[in-house]
């Protein structure tokens, strides 16, 4: 099977967009459609023709070209069953487990709830090569970050961390937003003497020195070095006063408040 071509490219002030292309079926998918004319750039600089929006959640800086896109292209719209009323043009309706052929490949939905109550993310197997997938969080999950509990609450959101955390190391996680710098501020805040997190710190301040992304990042690294999948971390609990006996989705909501603030 070939792999997937993938194109990201920043849109907004600091947003992500992301083409993913199946050349053997010839089938090409935007991760949501934050900038019309970013996407519309995108497409026409590698020579491809839409056919698909995948959607993680309907915010406006996330489906701003839904309209125009469609209507050039005919593509399909795919988003939450739960959000359905608020992605504007969708036309295939998702629920937590659904599979979607995509060319040679399957897109499997994952409910993530917490920033927005329809909020989902999309993950593809061996999208990459053999047992290298990616997925796409949306501002569910940010590289060393948690996006804003908008819609839901914290232990909602901690069940959606814990299920991106059962992905595969090895899966390349690609997020909505250029934040990284600033969560990993946070993160070090809360856990110092980190040695993972201060070697990303390094990579990250030299990325974006060059004008690079920070952006896939493997699961492996968020795993060791995002606090808000590090709430069993002895060093976090005793930053935030927390005992060894506080359940995990209270450590989770505990850090949100604090970065709520930070």
């Amino acid at each position: 099977m070939a792999a997937l071509e993938i194109l990201q490219f920043p849109c907004w002030d600091d947003n992500y967009g992301v083409l993913i292309h199946d050349p053997k079926a010839g089938v090409t998918a935007s991760i949501d459609a934050p900038e019309e004319s970013a996407v519309r750039e995108a497409l026409e600089g590698a020579g491809l023709k839409l056919s698909h929006i995948f959607t993680t959640h309907h915010h406006h800086d996330h489906v701003e070209g839904h309209g125009g896109l469609k209507r050039e292209t005919g593509c399909k719209i795919y988003g939450s069953a739960q959000d359905a009323s608020r992605i504007p043009g969708i036309d295939v309706e998702i629920e937590d487990g659904d599979r979607i052929a995509f060319g040679s490949f399957e897109v499997q939905v994952l409910e993530t709830p917490g920033h927005t109550r329809g909020a989902v993310t999309y993950y593809i197997a061996d999208a990459i090569a053999p047992g290298q997938g990616i997925a796409f969080t949306g501002d569910t999950m940010f590289s060393a970050g948690c996006g804003r509990l908008f819609e839901g609450t914290p232990a909602q959101m901690w069940r959606s961390f814990e299920k991106i955390a059962a992905l595969p190391p090895s899966t390349l996680i690609y997020c909505g937003h250029e934040y990284t710098q600033a969560n990993i501020r946070f993160a070090l805040a809360v856990e110092p003497g980190n040695e993972a997190l201060l070697k990303r710190k390094a990579e990250v301040d030299a990325l974006r020195a060059q004008g690079k992304p920070t952006l896939p990042v493997p699961l492996a690294t968020e795993l060791e070095t995002n606090p808000f999948l590090r709430v069993n971390s002895p060093a976090i609990r005793e930053s935030l006063g927390l005992g060894a006996d506080t359940p995990p989705e209270k450590v989770f909501e505990e850090l949100r408040r604090r970065k709520d603030t930070f």
